[in-house]
């Protein structure tokens, strides 16, 4: 996919991540934080299964890509760990506050980079939807949470009730 700008609006919570010159990240690519470095979705191992692929990544979800890195580049990027983005979605509708998990590529080897699914447990969550989606559409706005800065929405989710 190529550089897409997805922010929509809200703070944003910058933070700046170490990339390692095979990484390839476009702007808008979901990154998680392997090690101490940033990286694309599709770049995850794959688990196996759908479920143990978004568990994973939402387990090291850093954030959202503001700046791009091509292949053989070393330079930080930004990242933003929270904020509003309109990310693509399957034709579907969205409930006000659901959970939203990163979508797995067809080939189910893989995750996309810029692209959710409503997330089946809390586990796999990577966000909440921030505007309801009363008829079907392929894109959803979401309310990222980067569980590396601030804790996973399963934690706050206990912690509140």
């Amino acid at each position: 996919m190529s550089d897409k700008m997805r922010w929509r609006y809200g703070d944003t919570n910058p933070v700046v991540a170490e990339v390692i010159s095979a990484s390839v990240i476009e702007i808008g690519d979901l990154v998680y934080q392997d090690t101490d470095d940033a990286k694309p979705a599709s770049a995850q191992a794959d688990g196996g299964t759908e479920a143990a692929n978004q568990e994973t990544f939402a387990l090291l979800f850093l954030g959202v890509a503001m700046q791009r890195s091509k292949s053989g580049e070393t330079s930080p990027i930004r990242v933003a760990t929270s904020g509003v983005f309109e990310f693509d979605c399957a034709s579907q509708t969205w409930e006000l506050g659901a959970d939203v998990a990163i979508d797995e590529a067809s080939s189910g080897t893989a995750l996309e980079d810029q692209k959710v699914t409503p997330a089946s447990s809390v586990s796999r969550a990577i966000g909440r939807v921030a505007k309801r989606v009363g008829t079907a559409a392929t894109s959803v706005l979401v309310d990222i949470h980067s569980v590396v800065m601030r804790g996973s929405i399963a934690e706050q989710t206990a912690s509140s009730t």
